[in-house]
């Protein structure tokens, strides 16, 4: 428990300190084979965990001198928030890699930046990183130069957002799911459908939800939509949240047109969806563990549960441009991010899940409990954030692509 409570404090310095620097910034916040147990990890992993990786280990004159990142807010840190959480500091003493970090609100920005250049690396979602492998501004990891690839959660190692006609594109970074973020004064059982936040109705306090429920601000909330009716109405024949004919897609858009006059506001930014829940009567909506992590610990009425329908969620991956001026340290900093005491350290830190299963055994800031408490064993019930396209993810074809999603998406908002 006291590690619990420290865990939980060290986020609310985090995001006191986030917010006031940041205007409130937040990460926009996006299958398996058969999984290893975590605890079969060799017992040297929890000391290697504090070493640097294999790729570091050459001569630094191997080294350009920087590496420049796109990251979501709190994925690279180097203790100047807390100087529990630096997993840069030793990286840069090891290889004189300078760090630099463009932090991004959406993935949208991510593929902005992009774009536009000039940068290293980027901790992509699904909704990113097929976008930028379809365009051709990340290049094919060599997974041969990563010593640490083989400790990466097996049902992340050829994930469809990073894996691609047979190349690796990206190197698992972190995951976690949507939750169903829920007012407990109001709620006095978990409610177990995102009914509360698609129809409308007399929640369990007496009181309509119109008005007192939230919707994620960004076109791939359509996924979360198709989902629900995929459960709901079978009849439509959803398989897959993003590969929709122009009938699902319809029925999608009809859904979020009225859902519509319930949302409270679209949110994009983690700190005003905290502060609407506790000062503006919000009570219902999909949010992230880190929201709902740092509310609790505030002594917020807060808690989540995974509804029945299953969930969206998120899954980065770090990717190298294509033109990539400091490829040495990019691949360098690529095997340090697999670091276990790396990845349970900023799994503590956002509410996400490790990408190396390893992660989850003796990290003091984690905790042997919370793999579970952010999600571990939900991988399977997921459907992470994938970029939609006109070919299907089969390739079958017939599918309504994202610039569809974006098309309809800003209609439904702007009622």
């Amino acid at each position: 428990m006291k590690k619990f409570v420290f865990n939980l404090l060290v986020v609310f310095v985090f995001a006191s300190l986030v917010l006031s620097a940041c205007g409130g910034s937040a990460p926009a916040p996006e299958k398996p084979a058969e999984q290893p147990a975590a605890t079969e990890a060799p017992a040297t992993e929890a000391a290697a965990a504090t070493e640097a990786p294999a790729a570091t280990e050459a001569p630094a004159s191997k080294y350009e001198g920087e590496v420049a990142i796109v990251a979501w807010a709190g994925y690279v840190e180097r203790g100047e928030t807390d100087p529990a959480y630096d997993w840069v500091t030793e990286f840069e003493k090891q290889t004189a890699c300078k760090v630099s970090v463009k932090t991004a609100a959406t993935s949208d920005e991510m593929v902005t930046l992009m774009n536009q250049g000039g940068y290293d690396l980027v901790t992509a979602s699904g909704d990113a990183s097929n976008r930028l492998i379809a365009g051709g501004k990340v290049q094919e990891i060599d997974i041969t130069r990563l010593p640490s690839w083989d400790t990466v959660d097996e049902r992340l190692k050829e994930a469809p957002w990073h894996f691609v006609d047979g190349k690796h594109y990206g190197v698992p970074y972190q995951w976690g799911p949507n939750v169903l973020m829920y007012n407990t004064e109001v709620f006095k059982d978990a409610p177990t459908s995102w009914d509360v936040t698609f129809k409308e109705m007399n929640l369990p306090d007496g009181k309509s939800n119109k008005g007192r429920v939230q919707a994620f601000d960004g076109p791939i909330y359509l996924a979360d939509a198709a989902l629900y009716l995929k459960y709901h109405n079978p009849e439509l024949g959803i398989d897959n949240p993003y590969d929709l004919t122009q009938e699902q897609f319809d029925a999608v858009v009809a859904l979020l047109t009225e859902q519509r006059a319930l949302v409270n506001r679209y949110w994009h930014d983690a700190f005003v969806q905290m502060d609407d829940f506790k000062n503006e009567g919000v009570v219902a909506s999909g949010s992230w563990p880190f929201q709902v992590n740092l509310l609790a610990f505030e002594g917020a009425p807060i808690a989540s549960s995974f509804p029945v329908e299953g969930a969206t969620g998120w899954a980065d991956s770090t990717m190298m441009h294509s033109e990539a001026p400091h490829p040495e340290c990019a691949y360098a900093w690529m095997e340090w991010s697999l670091n276990p005491k790396l990845q349970g350290d900023l799994a503590a830190w956002f509410g996400s899940v490790p990408s190396v299963p390893a992660a989850c055994k003796g990290n003091e800031l984690l905790t042997d409990e919370g793999c579970a408490t952010n999600g571990f064993d939900q991988f399977d019930t997921i459907w992470f954030w994938r970029t939609p396209i006109a070919a299907c993810s089969t390739g079958a074809g017939n599918c309504v692509p994202y610039s569809k999603w974006v098309e309809s998406y800003i209609a439904i908002i702007s009622q």
